[in-house]
């Protein structure tokens, strides 16, 4: 069985709306889009594409999907691009069907579908998708948080861990790496349910 993990740009209050530029998700009046630039170094940008160099299937919500499906297919000439191309693509919604990215197969059930998609590969990537990320976690199927985190606050926006949110523990899987211009790589995997209730004066320090 292979493993789900979740790449996120996410600022240090969570939100993860319209990284990638000020067009990408206006919704709710969010008016921060394209936050993500300024941080980009090459070693963030090596990072990220060591990430994307390990998935051999990519997820998304219809949102990303949409983006990634009018971009990518014409900069199959780069590194991700033809990765991208490549491997097999599901796109949950309920919405679409008739899919025009090669290689695309919509999930319409994320509890139903997702556990036998997970089997047939090494590792799934969701990319973006806060959405879709959300409910995965509240079904419990992330294997992997791949969080970037942000030096930067805003307030307002979508965020990962919101209303809804199903309590959940997690561990470091791997130390975290702070890259140049402030941005800091960090690596979850599931550690069941959080432990609460404990006094901390019966801690040992």
């Amino acid at each position: 069985m292979g493993i789900l993990a979740v790449d996120l740009f996410i600022t240090l209050d969570g939100v993860y709306q319209a990284p990638g530029g000020p067009e990408e998700d206006p919704s709710g009046g969010f008016e921060f889009g394209g936050w993500q630039a300024p941080y980009i170094d090459e070693t963030s940008g090596e990072a990220i594409g060591a990430g994307i160099d390990r998935l051999d299937a990519l997820m998304l919500g219809r949102r990303t999907y949409d983006i990634f499906a009018d971009y990518w297919p014409r900069h199959t000439d780069t590194p991700i691009g033809a990765k991208f191309e490549a491997v097999p693509k599901f796109v949950v919604s309920h919405t679409l069907t008739d899919p025009t990215w090669a290689n695309t197969t919509v999930v319409t059930d994320v509890a139903a579908e997702v556990p036998a998609i997970t089997d047939r590969f090494e590792e799934i990537h969701v990319i973006g998708s806060g959405a879709l990320a959300r409910s995965l976690l509240a079904a419990d199927l992330v294997d992997r948080l791949n969080l970037y985190l942000y030096p930067i606050a805003f307030g307002s926006g979508k965020r990962l861990f919101d209303t809804g949110t199903v309590p959940a523990a997690f561990t470091l899987a791997e130390p975290p790496v702070a890259f140049p211009k402030g941005a800091v790589s960090l690596v979850y995997e599931r550690a069941g349910v959080p432990v609460t209730g404990i006094d901390m004066d019966s801690v040992d320090r």
